[in-house]
């Protein structure tokens, strides 16, 4: 196939060339050629961005994972700007070219995140079902992760009368090369890991490798469109996080993080820490897609025992 990615240098992008790259054509949008880490260099076709097209005439899909790093920088003004752009921005060109396709791709596979749901309790488990006009219903502040991750799925859902969409709501993602985790590492393996504020808040994770197999599902199911959760089937509280990763990493889990010292040192960027969702991945379950990865041990065992090898 001759397939469109963007975000194809980032931590799952990398990760999904190679899966593809074999026996695939990828064109690869990238700010710098230099970023491209392939493994076979000249192999893919980069280009810097859309303007360079006019359609997407004969390509067979689009998979568009480009985005600022949403938990790299304290959320400022200007970041946020720059998360919202870097989001918004593409996906509302790919869905022009789209339109503007006579031959448009056969699938769009656009991502996005938890975020959209908000926070909610372990007594209030969430999937693909779950309303977003719950915000508006209960007089709940409209989160700023929220806020991004509707805009981002409207602009891609624009393409829908003219090709396949699927939506990947994107959980936090378990790999040692990038993401969440491999921030929390470092802490742990001092021995300053702990729980975060009151530790009852959802983590709704999935293991990277899951995560490509996802993308690929929905790339080559033709009967898969909309919503679909991109989480492990079971979801974990902070504490039970925590301990979890204690425990692989054979480190004491002590030393707790205080919410008002983590709003005092993050700002606004703490919401993504402070509160979290119970997920559940039922549309993928629904439509016959098997998790390598169910349980959280088994998860970072896997990790782990790759990085000691």
């Amino acid at each position: 196939m001759k397939i469109l990615i963007t975000g194809g240098t980032g931590f799952i992008g990398r990760q999904l060339v190679q899966a593809l790259g074999q026996d695939n054509q990828l064109t690869l949008l990238t700010r710098s050629a230099g970023k491209a880490h392939l493994e076979k260099e000249g192999q893919h076709k980069l280009i810097g961005n859309l303007s360079a097209l006019s359609s997407l005439d004969g390509y067979d899909a689009v998979i568009n994972l480009a985005g600022e790093p949403i938990a790299d920088k304290r959320w400022t003004l200007a970041q946020k700007q720059q998360i919202c752009h870097s989001r918004w921005g593409i996906t509302e060109q790919l869905s022009q070219l789209i339109i503007a396709s006579k031959q448009p791709p056969s699938v769009f596979i656009s991502g996005s995140a938890i975020g959209i749901y908000g926070h909610h309790d372990k007594n209030a488990p969430i999937d693909e079902d779950f309303s977003l006009a719950h915000f508006s219903e209960t007089g709940q502040e409209e989160k700023f992760a929220h806020s991004v991750c509707s805009r981002w799925e409207e602009l891609a859902f624009n393409a829908d009368t003219h090709t396949r969409v699927c939506i990947i709501r994107i959980g936090i993602v378990l790999g040692l090369t990038g993401g969440a985790l491999k921030k929390m590492l470092v802490p742990f393996k001092l021995g300053g890991g702990g729980t975060i504020g009151s530790g009852t808040q959802g983590m709704s994770w999935v293991h990277q490798q899951d995560l490509i197999s996802i993308i690929l599902f929905l790339l080559n199911n033709p009967e898969c469109q909309g919503i679909y959760n991109a989480t492990a089937p079971h979801p974990v509280s902070n504490k039970e996080f925590t301990l979890a990763l204690g425990q692989a990493l054979h480190r004491p889990t002590i030393l707790p993080v205080p919410a008002p010292m983590l709003s005092l040192m993050l700002g606004e960027l703490s919401e993504l820490l402070l509160e979290g969702q119970y997920v559940y991945p039922k549309r993928l379950l629904e439509a016959g897609f098997q998790f390598h990865y169910t349980e959280l041990e088994d998860a970072l065992a896997a990790l782990f025992s790759k990085q000691a090898a």
